[in-house]
Formats: structure tokens, sequence, C-alpha cells
């Protein structure tokens, strides 16, 4: 999908071939077209999109035909339902698409492929199932590397120390540690400990009696029992109270704790995994992180890279983040290659969390729809795409395409002279000295000077805040995109 390789097409039909191609290029697939006399030419161990196999009716083509595909287990494969090859006992085959293709069923079929390639290309070298390893989708070199520790670490006991921003995705780390590790058959018991007040870590953590404080009208396991056997995930660890850590540190050490209010002693076996977005040497230099804690905590760490450092796995991400919502019951939508594109030039502060977020945002507001540059909020376009503009008849029953610009001063002009028209002073050197834009000098002004430099100095200024993208520039100075494109061909201005 969205560029990341070509999809090969196998059809002898030449009529066929050219409305399969018109049909893939139009939902944003890049793909190749080829009959089936050429199959020895096609490079079948390098990466494709998926493999649709039409109109094939000869034995011979159709035996050597499966021959290859079987062994290129890697690609996922799609039939039309004129197709004769039989492929159901091929572990890559999809599915079938009915003619005529529509929209929704190519969309979905299309789907199922990058599920396929999601699975299939982040395996472990291990006879281990990864089915969690496809949440840690990417093939950039830090995922790559996050998944090599997990792999690395996961056999062992040694506690595991996840940093990196928020948002990035530290939680699904430590379900993967977990879930690779010789607990998995143990609870995952996560706390973060930066959103329960500090006055109720202690019970949340350690479990109370009975009594133990106003309102514990009954014993309360806590987190570490609940954990026994398993894992226990410390969400946000450095924004944990000094206190409590203090108590951490002693359980960490003894592998025993009391619950609140009580004076058993409860052994505990856990395998510890946290995370923060902090940096904790220097908290530790600040003096608001233990040292000893640091360094019991610090055994194996992994440090999750931010989205702007793997903007390459932009693709793979949003098409299983679309995947999941589609499982959840939303209706499907797709990216074309240029709003994809313009999504990877943003600098995403809020990493995978934002793109999660908006990708749930497209599904609501564009269900069933071709994305576009111009359907994303304006913060994501970063491309000039020209926007289908209805029929405007605002000016004397003329499109604005047809207006000129100064026309389009005209009738600016007679809405500054309204009487609902309220003017607010700007600053600009044009004005005389001593002179307020509002005061019309003894000796007059030139307007239309002064109102072209205006609107030079505010274009200027608008281009420049908004990294030269003309759209976003549009929005922000309250026009339409062609109408500021009239303008700066007028004034000479460069983006």
């Amino acid at each position: 999908m969205q560029g990341l390789a070509k999809l090969l097409i196998i059809e002898d039909d030449t009529q066929m071939q050219s409305q399969l191609e018109t049909i893939f290029e139009f939902i944003g697939e890049h793909a190749e077209v080829l009959g089936s006399d050429l199959i020895d030419r096609v490079d079948f161990s390098k990466t494709w999109a998926g493999c649709v196999l039409g109109s094939i009716n000869d034995p011979s083509i159709v035996t050597a035909l499966s021959k290859k595909l079987g062994s290129a287990v890697h690609i996922p494969l799609l039939t039309l339902s004129t197709s004769t090859v039989e492929l159901d006992n091929l572990p890559q085959y999809v599915g079938e698409l009915e003619l005529p293709l529509n929209y929704p069923q190519v969309s979905d079929a299309l789907r199922h492929c990058a599920g396929f390639l999601g699975k299939n290309g982040l395996h472990l070298s291990s006879s281990r199932k990864n089915t969690l390893f496809r949440s840690l989708v990417g093939n950039s070199v830090g995922i790559k590397e996050v998944r090599h520790l997990i792999e690395q670490v996961a056999g062992t006991e040694a506690n595991v120390i996840i940093l990196g921003e928020s948002g990035t995705g530290k939680e699904v780390v430590a379900r993967n540690v977990h879930y690779h590790s010789s607990r998995r058959g143990g609870p995952f018991v996560p706390i973060n400990c930066g959103a329960i007040p500090a006055d109720l870590l202690e019970s949340e953590l350690f479990g109370h009696e009975k009594g133990a404080f106003t309102g514990a009208i009954t014993a309360r396991k806590g987190r570490f029992e609940l954990a026994e056997g398993g894992t226990l995930f410390l969400d946000e660890i450095g924004d944990m109270p000094m206190p409590m850590q203090v108590k951490l540190l002693r359980v960490l050490q003894e592998r025993t704790f009391e619950r609140v209010g009580g004076n058993t002693t409860i052994k505990v076996d856990v395998r510890i995994v946290a995370a923060t977005h902090r940096h904790l040497e220097s908290m530790i230099e600040e003096g608001s992180f233990r040292e000893d804690l640091f360094y019991r905590l610090n055994v194996f760490p992994i440090e999750m890279p931010s989205l702007r450092e793997r903007k390459d796995d932009i693709p793979l991400l949003l098409q299983e983040l679309m995947s999941r919502l589609e499982a959840e019951g939303s209706q499907p939508i797709c990216f074309t290659p240029r709003a994809v594109n313009s999504l990877m030039e943003h600098a995403w502060p809020g990493n995978v969390r934002e793109l999660a977020n908006l990708v749930e945002r497209m599904v609501i507001l564009y269900p069933n729809t071709l994305i576009d540059v111009n359907h994303l909020p304006t913060k994501y376009r970063f491309g000039d795409i020209p926007e289908f503009q209805a029929d405007y008849s605002g000016m004397n029953g003329t499109t604005e395409s047809s207006v000129s610009v100064e026309e389009q001063e005209k009738d600016l002009l007679n809405g500054i002279f309204s009487e609902d028209f309220v003017f607010e002073e700007p600053s600009c050197a044009s004005a005389p000295e001593g002179v307020g834009m509002h005061e019309l000098p003894a000796e007059g002004v030139n307007l239309k000077e002064l109102l072209a430099d205006v609107e030079v100095n505010m274009i200027s200024q608008a281009l420049e805040a908004q990294d030269g993208v003309v759209a976003r520039a549009a929005d922000m100075l309250g026009m339409r995109r062609t109408t500021l494109v009239e303008k700066m061909k007028k004034y000479h201005l460069n983006r």
C-alpha cells in the first residue's frame, strides 16, 4: 500500500490489463501488469505488495506459476473470479476478488495483503509465535533493534527499563517482553505510577488489610500479589514519589513486602519491567530519583525511537491502525500516496499515539473514502494540492476563477467602506511618520500602494510561518488558495 512496493498483476486479457491497472492506480497502488508468458522475467524474491492473478487458462502456465508462487511464500496472493489457478493450498493465498470490482471489496483485500505482510515481515528467528510482535510495526533500524533486544532479554529474569517519549509504545514493548518470556502463562499487571496519588500508591502496589485506613472496609491484594508468577509493569516510574522509591527498592532487593496495615511478610515472584519518558540520570543529579533504585531497574535498558526518527514506518503503521479500527467495526478508509508523504513530513510530537488519534478521526469524518492531502487537518498538510472548488457566484454571478485580482480588490474596498466593516489598525512601515493608519495626512496617501504593502507584508509572514506551504498560508489569511496564488503572482512573491 501507498507506494511501499508494487502490486504484481498477471493477466492475459489486454483490455482487463488496462482496467486493472487503472483501478489499482486510482486507489493509490503502484501496479506492474504483465501477461502470464512473461512470468519468467519476474523477480519473486523482491518485495511485492501482493500478486493478483487474472484470466489464466493455459494448464502449463498454471503449473509453472503455481510452482513459482509456492516458493514465494512472502508474497500475498489474490485471484480474480475468472482465474482457474488453484491456490487454496498455498499459505499466502488471501482470497478472491469478484467481478465487477468495487472499492470496498478491493480495499478490504489489500488490507488483508498488508496484514499478511505485517505478520510475515516481523517474525522472530526462533520458533515462537509472535502474536504481539505485529504490534511493533516497522522496518526501520530503530524498531528492528528494539525487536532484537526483546528477543535477547525475554528468556531471562533480568529487570527491564523501557525509555522513550510519551506515545512511542513503551507498554507494547513491555507486553512483548512478557509474552515472549517463560512467564507468559502468568498475569501481566500494569500500573501507572504517575496517575495514582502518592498517598494511595503504596496501597495500590502492596495492598492493604481491613481497617488499615479510613475506607479500607475489606482486605485487598496489591499489584505485586496480583502479578505473582508473571510481570509487573511500572509505567512512568520517574513520577514515583521519593518515599515510595525507598519501599520499592526494598521489595526488589528482598522479594518480600507487607500490606499496608499488616505485619505478615509476603514473598513475591514477579518480574519487573519499568518505563519512563524522563531522563532519570538528570533526576539523580537533581536528587529527585534514587541512584540505587535506578541501577536496580536499569539492568537491561530498551530505548523506543520517536516516530520522527522512523518516519519510513508511517505507511506500515497507518495500515496496522486502519486494520485494527476495521476489526472493531469501523468503516474502511485508504490514504493516497501523497497524503502519506505529507504525513511523513510532520514532526509527530505525540508519536504513534498522535498518529492513531489522527487515523481514528479520519475514519469518523470520511468513512469509505480515499483520504487525500486536502482531507487532512491543516497542520498535517505539507503539499500544495489544489482543492476541487464548486461554482461560486458571490461576485456578479461569475465564478471565483474568472474574477481578476483587481476585481477582488474592488470588492474588498466596497466591503471596507460599507457600514458593517470594522477596521483594526495594522502596523505598516508605509504610513507617513507620525501618522496613524486611521489618520489621513494633509498631503494625502497612495491608497493602492499602502494596501499593496500591507498585503505583501501579511502574505510574506504567513508563508514564512507555514514553511512556504501555500494551502496552509491561505488558511492562516482566511482566503482561498487560488486567491493567494493569484496575489503571489501579482506581487512576484516566491514560496
